[in-house]
């Protein structure tokens, strides 16, 4: 690894992190550098985008890893000890220097730093903890930063990740304790979950703190977040909702996030052979924004799988697979019905359902006025009632699903 240069570690690590999906840079806080040049790198600007706020913001993040070498050897990751691949490792200051020539360069807004175990968890978290101290107090770097953490290693070298960092995330890494044990056996879900809850503590301490003195430190002002592997073990999407719901309620996570498993070379054989649809990912990213934004509680999302499989149906969405079951909640009365019920109408999103709340207190909507508000009113329509518009034929339809589900080329082009 020392005979590597700079270009060619940073191919090598850069190309092992994109397994890692959890580098979503919303919710931190604006921090930018301050007139007549003191601090460098800002949260707020454009760049390169890497990856997408919830307010479609763009931010460039430098993804990488601290090296690919890893002392475990989890069936499930390309980097475990076992794997033939080729190995790397940076330097703390090599990345400190790749990032702000990078941030000068208008590349980037940030940096994802994640890592494989080097000796000892104490010993690859203390490296990561460099990277941000020397980018932070140092060059006094004012950009995005999110690490990730290591669960085994000492509380006190996370919580100092969590002082420099605007995101911490501690993987659980598969929805099910039986799937960890069989694929991971060297990890614990128990230890997983303690370094979740003390990071979740630290938060909810230094946020009390900050109201009281000014000077008291900011601890990940973004939050946490985690990430889950589908499709590696025989956990099914049932599985996979009752989980993330879990860890939102137990640990105020920001995000959880899904990766589909992909194969990897030499393949352990209690893997399997083909990676999930990517569809099934997206699936369960949709299921998770019902439980977010649309007020879903876990049980009602998890009712839109399939009893027999407790899967999500590939070829229409979580929301209209709900409301196609539960067809005796519909339609509503867009013109009465409660804030909840609107949310449960399919192909009507949060901020449509805010302007019909607000416009409604001013006139009765008709179904044109819906129709402005939404992408598709052929998949609104059989759902709602409108002053102009009330769907008895549609309602009485047998074969509801042919009507409003996508079209197979549409599917196509998404998988594509």
């Amino acid at each position: 690894m020392a005979q590597l240069d700079l270009r060619a570690k940073l191919a090598i690590l850069a190309d092992a992190a994109k397994y890692d999906a959890s580098c979503a840079s919303s919710g931190t806080a604006k921090r930018k550098s301050a007139p007549g040049g003191k601090g460098l790198g800002s949260t707020e600007g454009m760049g390169i985008c890497h990856a997408y706020a919830p307010d479609g913001r763009c931010i460039s993040l430098l993804k990488i890893l601290l090296t690919n070498s890893c002392v475990f050897d989890c069936h499930y990751c390309i980097n475990r000890k076992s794997s033939n691949v080729r190995r790397a490792r940076f330097t703390p200051e090599e990345i400190v220097d790749l990032t702000l020539n990078f941030y000068k360069r208008n590349y980037i807004e940030g940096l994802f730093l994640s890592s494989g175990i080097i000796a000892t968890p104490d010993y690859t978290m203390e490296q990561i903890v460099r990277v941000a101290r020397l980018l932070r107090e140092e060059h006094d770097f004012r950009g995005y930063i999110h690490l990730k953490t290591i669960p085994d290693a000492d509380p006190e070298l996370v919580h100092q990740a969590g002082l420099y960092a605007d995101r911490v995330s501690i993987n659980v890494e598969l929805p099910t304790v039986a799937g960890l044990t069989r694929l991971a056996p060297e990890k614990s879900a128990p230890r997983i979950e303690g370094a979740m809850r003390d990071v979740k503590s630290s938060i909810e301490d230094l946020r009390d703190a900050k109201k009281r003195f000014k000077s008291a430190p900011r601890f990940a002002p973004a939050g946490q977040s985690t990430q889950m592997i589908v499709g590696a073990d025989a956990a099914t999407d049932g599985d996979i909702i009752r989980r993330a719901a879990g860890l939102y309620g137990s640990f105020g996570l920001r995000r959880v996030y899904y990766s589909a498993f992909s194969p990897i070379p030499d393949a352990s054989a209690v893997l399997p052979l083909q990676r999930p649809p990517l569809m099934r990912e997206h699936r369960l990213y949709q299921s998770d924004w019902l439980m977010r934004f649309y007020e879903y509680q876990p049980g009602e999302v998890a009712q839109a799988t399939d009893p027999a499989t407790g899967m999500l149906p590939l070829d229409i969405d979580p929301k209209l697979a709900w409301a196609l079951r539960f067809r005796e909640r519909f339609p509503v009365d867009v013109n009465r019905a409660s804030r909840e019920a609107l949310l449960r109408v399919p192909g009507l999103g949060v901020k449509a359902v805010d302007a019909i709340l607000a416009t409604r207190r001013w006139r009765r909507l008709r179904l044109a006025d819906v129709a402005r508000l939404t992408v598709s009113i052929a998949k609104v329509r059989p759902f709602l009632i409108a002053e102009d518009w009330r769907p008895v034929a549609l309602a009485e339809k047998a074969d509801l699903r042919s009507l409003v589900a996508p079209r197979r080329e549409q599917l196509e082009l998404f998988a594509a």
